[in-house]
């Protein structure tokens, strides 16, 4: 029996609505409503719908938002649903803060490949020679990129700055509250088992002038995990750190046609989406001792009335 996925929504009660890659927004005048849905984005498209994913990222965006709301305040208003956050609506700052603890990735942003290619100074800090893929650095670094709409981009704080993007008081704050959230979020994980390797968080101002953690915190989206228990002997044998994987669903795109090009792509294996679909769920009770509900019904009815009191 296929499991039933929320695709998107339409409800024209409750505001305009901007479509995001995952999250389908409804602005209101002093708040925003947000409906993550189980779309899958990749290559800038939607590749698959992953069953419970929505969910995962939503429950799990509550369970970091809770805990780390001693650190800075954040925009939840209310979870009215497995598949929604309804916000305090702010003005979200032009850069998102990117906080990375591990010498890792293969993107042409990521550190490990700049590192690879010789680059030592990252402009407010810099790394020694010598030093190994995936290996833990000596403290967490604060590492900056634009929002821009084809490819973000890195910058360092000093451009931040001088560019006007910010002003140095706020994006000190804004540093300072990264390096708490993510030493938080590495606590937090390696409680259960996992290492918080890297993660990116938006903030905004609120209507009263305050710096507001938004978006999502600390999701498989957003966020790299490592298992805690196999980390050492792996990196000891040379080998990639056991991880939440969705790169494979990605692989599998790839193989099968040009995803950038091609103006339709094939489905997805079922068999993929159901892995994809179980791992997003384990990763999700793993942090959160929590369960991905049944989804034995209509989602989107069932939204529209959890979301009946917010109709405007």
């Amino acid at each position: 029996m296929t499991k039933p996925t929320l695709r998107g929504t339409n409800f024209s009660t409750l505001g305009e609505r901007i479509e995001g890659k995952v999250r389908d927004i409804y602005v209101q005048d002093h708040r925003v409503i947000l409906i993550a849905t189980d779309r899958h984005s990749s290559f800038d498209r939607i590749i698959a719908h992953i069953p419970g994913k929505g969910e995962v990222l939503n429950r799990l965006s509550a369970f970091w938002f809770e805990k780390t709301r001693d650190i800075i305040p954040n925009h939840v208003i209310a979870v009215p649903d497995p598949n929604v956050t309804v916000g305090k609506r702010c003005n979200p700052l032009p850069i998102e803060a990117v906080m990375r603890g591990y010498l890792s990735g293969v993107t042409g942003t990521s550190l490990w490949t700049r590192y690879e290619k010789g680059e030592r100074d990252f402009g407010s800090f810099r790394l020694p020679a010598g030093m190994r893929k995936n290996e833990r650095l000596r403290e967490p670094v604060f590492t900056p990129s634009t929002k821009d709409k084809e490819h973000d981009r890195n910058v360092t704080p000093g451009e931040i700055i001088v560019s006007g993007m910010l002003s140095k008081d706020l994006l000190d704050a804004v540093e300072t509250a990264s390096r708490r959230l993510f030493l938080r979020g590495q606590e937090v994980a390696q409680a259960r088992g996992l290492i918080l390797v890297d993660t990116k968080y938006e903030f905004g101002i609120d209507e009263s002038g305050a710096l507001t953690l938004i978006d999502e915190v600390h999701t498989p989206d957003s966020s790299r995990y490592w298992q805690a228990a196999t980390y050492g002997q792996r990196i000891a044998a040379n080998q990639e750190p056991e991880y939440f994987d969705k790169e494979f669903l990605r692989l599998w795109f790839i193989a099968h046609c040009d995803p950038y090009k091609d103006a339709a792509l094939p489905d997805a294996p079922a068999e993929m989406v159901e892995e994809l679909s179980r791992r997003y769920a384990e990763i999700f009770h793993q942090l959160s001792g929590e369960r991905v509900g049944v989804a034995d019904e209509n989602i989107e009815r069932r939204i529209r009335k959890n979301l009946a009191s917010y109709e405007v």
